[in-house]
């Protein structure tokens, strides 16, 4: 396969990852008579169910158990536990969040999330900034404090969706197993909780599964290939482009997010909350174009930070 070929894929696969977690609304809102916590349960629980089907579809069942081995090393073990729990919070907080009304808040917090991953790779990886990269940063800051004081409180969802995924791409970023055997992995430390959950309420006949509706056991089903089928585009789009592109595509998610909000759930956005979003694209821009040429000439020479 040719570089174009392998690129053309590769776009297609982020534009596929980041319209669905997009339109991921959509999906949530009809189950909302379900509480949070039973969908996270049938999420987990349908991953991991789908994604060993495809392990087995795609003969790599024998990798997922000779890898065991491997899991089960001391610092393997702690990385993937907290990633599945990272994850799992994430995962909560988003469908707790869409279905009791606050969707645009969870666009802010996804818009958020990349500034929030610099951050994380400065303190934890290391990693330098230019001035330009700070000023955007300082930026969001500013966008969060206002939407703070008009709160009256932190944005606790949108700032527990962006350090969660945050946090869970920095504890990736040292598990080195397969994309697809890695997912699996993370599914299977917390289906045993998730099953037993669901097994504790059907049994005391509050769960929804198979007593609201036939179309809801379908999307409790459904939540599965719903929750691995972006993950796995975004594993295959993170292969083939690089990442300066694939960091484009991630704002059509939070941008599908906030319009979703505003014209199919009619949720208000204020004034303030305009500026405080303005603040956040401004720095998103300004960060996308830290690293071209025309911005880096307007840098001092050697001008970067590095936090020890």
């Amino acid at each position: 396969m040719n570089s174009e070929n392998r690129n053309q894929i590769g776009i297609f696969c982020a534009i596929g990852a980041y319209f669905m977690w997009g339109i991921f609304p959509l999906y949530w809102k009809p189950l909302n008579e379900v509480p949070a916590f039973e969908i996270l349960a049938h999420r987990i629980f349908w991953a991991f169910i789908f994604m060993m089907v495809l392990l087995i579809w795609n003969k790599r069942f024998h990798d997922f158990m000779v890898n065991f081995k491997v899991l089960f090393k001391p610092m393997n073990f702690i990385l993937v536990f907290l990633a599945a729990i990272l994850i799992s919070i994430n995962w909560c907080v988003y469908i707790w969040a869409v279905n009791n009304g606050h969707v645009i808040e969870t666009s802010l917090g996804y818009y958020i999330n990349p500034l929030i991953s610099i951050l994380l790779a400065i303190i934890f990886l290391k990693e330098k900034l230019n001035l330009w990269q700070i000023v955007a940063i300082g930026f969001a800051t500013v966008g969060v404090l206002i939407l703070t004081i008009e709160y009256g409180q932190i944005p606790y969802v949108a700032l527990t969706l962006a350090l969660s995924f945050g946090f869970y791409g920095l504890v990736k970023k040292f598990i080195h197993f397969d994309s697809t055997i890695g997912l699996t992995y993370e599914t299977l430390f917390v289906t045993p909780i998730a099953a037993g959950f669901l097994i504790f309420i059907q049994a005391k006949g509050t769960a929804a599964f198979g007593n609201i509706s036939v179309l809801t056991t379908i999307l409790l089903i459904g939540t599965g290939v719903a929750t691995a089928l972006p993950l796995l585009c975004f594993a295959e789009a993170a292969k083939r482009i690089p990442l300066s592109m694939l960091g484009f595509f991630q704002y059509i998610a939070p941008t599908m997010t906030l319009i979703l909000g505003l014209t199919v759930f009619k949720e208000s956005f204020s004034h303030v909350q305009l500026i405080s979003f303005m603040f956040i694209w401004v720095a998103l821009i300004v960060f996308s174009l830290s690293g071209t040429k025309f911005m880096t000439r307007l840098l001092p020479k050697g001008h970067s930070i590095r936090v020890k």
